[in-house]
């Protein structure tokens, strides 16, 4: 998979190793600003990797609730600057979509600024009125073992500097079907959720989602606004996110890697229901840890 243009840069290093010093070109994930507008009026701006901005810029407006399809947003445009410098704006134009710009941007505020309780949090996804998941879509556990590799393998940007997260969709199969990167975990998850709103193909019912890094809040509630039935992430999620999930109904999968995982949410879309359980035992620093079996 090749690397979207500007989100690489390269730069000088001196390296020093085992007593040896030497100096050698290095590539750094590209950081800029992205504002977003809504018909010329400023919303927000996220720090992203340059690339599928569009994308980033509708996942975002779908995952925030601001449209709940792609029929709603009429235009969707990168502005140039004047002086030819590169775009780091995108503007949106809406039709059918009710919502307060004022009162969006406080709400950006203070998630940014933890200035939410996690009861508030969970209340106004609650009412959203977000379309029920998935109960019959299932995925085999053997398969789920195989989706951070695939994941590895498509970080193009990832190989060379080492430094993005990534989001990526998967049919029942394990196959993957859109893979997206970003400095930030939730930038990388509206970009692929993006992808999908602009083709058409939300809600992604028959989907899961694998994500570098943590499951937190914020990841679990957009893949409730895309109707995700099944989240993964390679570490552990937050309390927060596990109370969001139960009671919304979202499978929430930690800690994927090699053959093991932990089920937060929702096992019956990746267990059978004869599936034998072991008492799980306390272990430090909070991770899971699963007594041999015999």
């Amino acid at each position: 998979m090749r690397a979207p243009e500007r989100s690489v840069e390269l730069t000088r290093i001196t390296e020093w190793e085992d007593g040896r010093v030497r100096t050698a070109q290095d590539s750094l994930a590209a950081e800029e600003p992205l504002e977003i507008r809504i018909g010329g009026a400023p919303l927000t701006v996220t720090m992203r990797t340059p690339g599928h901005d569009l994308e980033l810029a509708a996942g975002f407006l779908l995952t925030e609730g601001i449209v709940e399809s792609a029929g709603q947003i009429a235009g969707l445009r990168a502005l140039a600057p004047e002086n030819g410098a590169r775009s780091n704006v995108v503007d949106a134009d809406l039709k059918d979509a009710a919502f307060d710009a004022q009162a969006l941007q406080r709400n950006f505020y203070a998630a940014s600024s933890c200035g939410i309780c996690g009861k508030a949090s969970i209340d106004a996804i609650r009412v959203r009125g977000l379309r029920p998941l998935d109960r019959a879509f299932r995925f085999d556990p053997e398969t789920l073992c195989r989706l951070p590799a695939a994941l590895k393998s498509g970080q193009a940007v990832f190989s060379r500097t080492g430094g993005l997260h990534a989001a990526a969709l998967f049919d029942a199969a394990g196959e993957l079907i859109a893979l997206r990167e970003d400095i930030g975990r939730h930038n990388a998850v509206d970009k692929v959720i993006g992808w999908a709103l602009l083709g058409d193909r939300i809600p992604l019912s028959q989907c899961a989602m694998l994500v570098s890094g943590r499951g937190g809040f914020e990841i679990v509630q957009k893949a409730l606004a895309a109707g995700i039935p099944i989240l993964a992430s390679v570490s552990a999620p937050s309390s927060l996110a596990v109370k969001l999930a139960r009671e919304l109904g979202l499978t929430l999968i930690g800690f994927l890697r090699g053959r093991r995982f932990v089920i937060y949410s929702g096992e019956f879309r990746c267990l059978p229901e004869e599936s034998a359980q072991v008492p799980i035992l306390s272990a430090p620093h909070g991770r899971p840890s699963f007594p041999r079996r015999g």
